[in-house]
């Protein structure tokens, strides 16, 4: 558990550093703990290290470390591919839903909301390299949803989410990053009903510095904080 405070603490100087190079105030960045994988203890490790926010992939892990208290007192968002049929676990079980990435998955979030009497906090996900291989709304038909958001009122529209393609050499993705902030921006200046634009969500492991010198004001490490990770069957 050492090792986790260690790789927190390294974590904070290299975003303090990035954001003084792109003369921003590191405070207004966000130190998110991707915890797919690691257990309620690693989690509680994590968050007592100083970790802002907690994030899963998974609905099944979600719902069990949220049994097991294992991310309080951080607020706890879901950044994995969310199914339709699983919804309900989630709405009003996070603070926050990065992975929208589908019209469909944006109704039955209203729907399941709306029923619920309350409203849920959601980030749109762009595939900002045109990846088939990934989800998520395509950079030129982003602005068309935002303006559509007024039509989901049990839903509110914080931001935008995007993992940019593999990169092959250290400053590759800068070009997307850039992009994405643009088009934060953009939306920002619209002043759309039921949307703001207070978090983009880009950046890991291997280039949440080029992402900080880009503008993005969340961060999603997992690896750099608990080591990589062990899949089995």
């Amino acid at each position: 558990m050492e090792q986790i405070r260690e790789n927190i603490l390294r974590i904070r100087e290299e975003m303090a550093l990035a954001a003084e190079k792109a003369g921003r105030d590191p405070k207004e960045i966000l130190r998110f703990a991707a915890t797919k994988m690691n257990d309620s203890a690693r989690v509680r490790a994590a968050v007592e290290a100083g970790v802002d926010v907690c994030g899963e992939n998974r609905v099944q892990e979600l719902v069990q470390k949220s049994l097991e208290n294992a991310y309080a007192p951080a607020p706890v968002h879901f950044i994995g591919h969310l199914q339709t049929n699983k919804v309900n676990k989630v709405v009003g079980k996070v603070d926050l839903i990065q992975s929208v990435d589908r019209l469909e998955l944006l109704e039955a979030l209203q729907k399941t909301a709306q029923k619920m009497e309350i409203t849920q906090d959601i980030l749109l996900e762009v595939n900002i390299g045109g990846e088939e291989s990934k989800s998520g709304f395509a950079p030129q038909d982003v602005m068309d949803m935002v303006a559509r958001m007024e039509a989901y009122p049990a839903l509110r529209l914080r931001g935008l989410m995007t993992i940019p393609p593999v990169a092959t050499f250290s400053g590759e993705n800068r070009r997307f990053f850039a992009e994405m902030h643009r088009l934060s921006v953009d939306i920002r200046a619209k002043k759309y009903d039921n949307v703001s634009m207070d978090y983009l969500s880009m950046g890991m492991s291997d280039d949440f510095a080029d992402a900080i010198m880009e503008g993005s004001t969340m961060i999603r490490v997992g690896t750099r904080i608990f080591g990589a990770r062990t899949y089995t069957k």
